[in-house]
């Protein structure tokens, strides 16, 4: 299909001259793409389309893409049975015969047979001559990937809260589910009152699925020219872990709630950074940020807050700055090159869930970062923008 022209500069001061609650006639592009998605519709155009030649290859690739919509949940599910059956681990060594796979498994030659067959055609699975079974192009990222492992149990809680999507969206944040449980921060009156028991096993998924984070950051960003550098919402000190062990000059500082604090301090005492760290424990949303640090990093810190809490954070951020300071924006962002569906489809709905915060595009962030206080604010490219989005604001 032909990709709409931009507006003319005629159709931009139409919409300035508007009068305010008048929205204008629809331009001729949305409406030949309306007739077009009316004719596409119908029965018979679609018939037509799969027999003609040079449509059929563009209707057999949309009709698969739907079905894969469609059919998503059941492709998780494949992917969940494959990781509580330790499969991707019991193949790393190479192929097995369907007898190992059955001893392993212990499932009946059906069901064996049932799910071989499903994750082979998700390629996390790959069929070897002579009836064995190795681990697929997809499967082998999984081998010992810890982090991920981790993210595919936890998507448990969001597959129970998403069961009825359409209650979901109608109350909102009043919408008690498992994920506002899980992450105790979420709603929790006072999160700086929040004990050990309640904030391990969210500390423990957020430094497990850390590292490719930040390594990203850290390959994109150089931290070399700094001294002091704040993690904010660090968690259990897995950046500071990473940051300190590629820049052995740095002083590592680091600020969460205070049960979460404690955690990370033994952390980078086990790490052998205990002579570089300071960990600081109470609540970015209401008390003042450590000062000393010449570069701040937030990292998958704000696409958990909404709005308001997310200027309020910033502007603690650009006080405990120095002028010329740097802050570091690090997360997955709405409407990324290649991997919107991240942002928009799966953020939007799991933070939903959660209770709070949405993923933002770059340009509102700029928006936010200049309304703080930021002089300036620009993008870094990283390898893997679907998780990873990097921006670089100065004080």
């Amino acid at each position: 299909m032909v990709t709409p022209p931009v507006p003319s500069l005629a159709v931009v001061a139409e919409l300035a001259a508007t009068p305010p609650g008048v929205l204008p006639p629809p331009p001729w592009w949305e409406r030949m793409r309306d007739r077009w998605n009316t004719l596409v519709a119908s029965d018979a155009f679609q018939r037509w389309s799969a027999r003609f030649p040079l449509t059929r290859p563009i209707t057999r690739y949309r009709s698969r893409a739907l079905f894969d919509v469609v059919s998503g949940f059941v492709y998780t599910q494949t992917l969940l049975a494959c990781v509580e059956l330790d499969l991707f681990a019991f193949l790393a060594g190479g192929a097995r015969t369907r007898a190992e796979l059955a001893a392993h498994t212990g499932l009946t030659p059906g069901s064996l047979d049932r799910l071989l067959n499903a994750a082979v055609s998700l390629r996390l699975l790959a069929r070897r001559r002579h009836g064995r079974v190795a681990v697929g192009p997809l499967g082998a990222p999984l081998v010992g990937n810890t982090g991920v492992l981790a993210l595919i149990r936890h998507h448990r809680l969001a597959y129970q809260d998403l069961a009825d999507p359409v209650g979901l969206l109608r109350q909102g944040a009043d919408f008690r589910t498992e994920l506002s449980r899980y992450w105790s921060y979420a709603d929790a009156p006072r999160p700086q009152a929040i004990d050990d028991s309640r904030v391990a096993a969210y500390s423990e998924i957020m430094r497990d699925t850390l590292p490719p984070v930040a390594h990203d950051v850290l390959d994109a960003y150089d931290l070399s020219r700094h001294q002091v550098l704040l993690d904010v919402g660090g968690g259990e000190g897995a950046f500071l872990t990473l940051a300190g062990r590629r820049h052995p000059h740095l002083h590592l500082h680091l600020f969460d709630l205070p049960a979460v604090a404690a955690r990370a301090r033994g952390r980078l005492e086990e790490a052998g950074l205990g002579d570089r760290i300071q960990c600081a424990g109470g609540n970015f949303h209401a008390d003042p940020l450590p000062s000393g640090a010449d570069v701040i990093s937030l990292v998958r810190v704000l696409l958990d807050h909404d709005d308001a809490a997310v200027m309020q954070l910033l502007r603690r951020v650009h006080d405990a700055l120095p002028p010329g300071g740097v802050l570091l924006v690090a997360e997955a962002m709405a409407g990324a090159r290649g991997a919107e569906t991240v942002g928009d489809a799966y953020f939007g709905f799991y933070l939903m869930a959660m209770g709070k915060g949405r993923a933002r595009r770059p340009e509102e962030l700029h928006a936010m970062l200049q309304a703080a206080g930021f002089r300036r604010s620009h993008e870094r490219a990283t390898r893997f923008p679907i998780h990873t989005g990097l921006i670089v604001a100065e004080a």
